[in-house]
């Protein structure tokens, strides 16, 4: 008895592996991780404010006007009457703030803001936002926004010298603002539910279809697009779009993207995806250095002499050609990251093997998207 448990076991452990080596489950994504429902979007908050509360790093007045219009604007509604009175505080700055409304979001939730300077202001550290609207497109107010402002750099300054490190004129307010009015969408009269993928794609497209019409054993989605699928929820026979999106979102799909290399030229960064592939093509690369060094030199007269001081040119040219990769030839169909591989190996630098893509794709050997940033 005791072997047979054994047995079972470890047929059952040999099986799970093979499961989880399977292709269909090692690249499959959720549909959630793929697509965007429609309707299931956030919008975004924008508003104007002022920041109190600032050790001397706040806006210069005589240079940013506004702010001292904005803040004369909240003390006559506090019932103060500053009209006329000439005050220069330097511990106020006028702020930009904006943030994104969730979906779904509802009155009284709590949502993150990002507040920004937008005058001469050095720095908004330990500042407080005092109570500031944010609008949407449509111009109508949804939420309110006020707190103290968590700044992500530091500054300081001297009589001759001032160093800053990061931001520090930008910073949020974690749950900084108060949903006041929600979005008027009725999701659940919806007739039927489109998923809009991430990265277009008919294959990935087919296989969302596919395998949603598996999960609920008849044809509910349809692919009308490479980026589009649409689900009649009459067919899906369920009580409301929400639940139908419960059940579609965790589908794991194995999604198919096309072959492609993206190079960033700042850094030196290449990243590439498994199916890029090269054709037969023969590389040769060196590196010239052309090198030119002044030297001049400078011609005095003789004591008591008659003459002036002249400065005589002197110039030292030289050409200078580093060793490089020799006259390498590619096989059919060779790997990509076999190519970088091996052009690592020969210790060709990243700046080089940037050139040396760009000519094999001019050359029409690099069958991938080549992105160059």
């Amino acid at each position: 008895m005791a072997l047979n448990r054994v047995r079972t076991a470890l047929l059952a452990l040999v099986a799970g592996l093979a499961l989880l080596a399977s292709p269909a489950c090692a690249g499959s994504i959720r549909i959630k991780d793929l697509v965007s429902f429609d309707g299931v979007r956030g919008n975004d908050l924008v508003g104007h404010g002022l920041v109190v509360g600032l050790n001397g790093t706040g806006d210069g007045l005589r240079n940013a006007p506004f702010t001292e219009e904005i803040m004369t604007n909240i003390l006559e509604r506090l019932g103060v009457n500053v009209s006329g009175e000439q005050f220069r505080p330097r511990n106020v700055a006028a702020v930009l703030v904006t943030g994104v409304l969730p979906p779904f979001a509802r009155a009284g939730s709590r949502i993150d803001v990002t507040v920004s300077a937008i005058g001469d202001a050095k720095s908004l550290q330990g500042g407080t936002l005092i109570m500031t609207p944010l609008n949407a497109a449509d111009g109508q107010i949804y939420a309110v926004a006020q707190g103290t402002i968590l700044a992500g750099g530091a500054a300081a300054e001297g009589d001759a010298a001032r160093v800053v490190q990061g931001v520090p004129t930008a910073g949020i307010i974690p749950a900084g603002a108060r949903v006041e009015r929600e979005v008027d969408f009725d999701f659940a009269a919806l007739d039927t539910l489109r998923l809009a993928l991430r990265d277009p794609d008919f294959t990935t497209a087919m296989r969302i279809e596919s395998a949603i019409n598996a999960a609920y054993g008849r044809p509910v989605a349809r692919m009308l697009d490479a980026g589009t699928v649409r689900i009649d929820l009459a067919t899906a026979r369920a009580p409301s779009p929400a639940h139908v999106i419960g059940q579609v979102e965790n589908l794991r799909v194995a999604p198919e993207a096309r072959a492609r290399v993206v190079v960033d030229q700042a850094s030196g960064t290449i990243v590439m995806g498994a199916d890029v592939r090269i054709s037969r093509v023969a590389v040769s690369q060196g590196n010239l250095t052309l090198r030119i060094n002044e030297t001049p030199a400078v011609v005095q007269p003789n004591p008591f002499a008659e003459g002036e001081t002249i400065v005589v040119p002197r110039t030292d040219v030289g050409i200078e050609e580093e060793p490089g990769i020799g006259l390498a030839e590619i096989a059919e169909g060779t790997s990509l990251s076999d190519v970088v591989s091996g052009l690592n190996a020969l210790g060709v630098s990243p700046r080089d093997m940037i050139d040396i893509l760009k000519t094999v794709k001019a050359a029409g050997a690099l069958h991938a998207d080549l992105e160059v940033r």
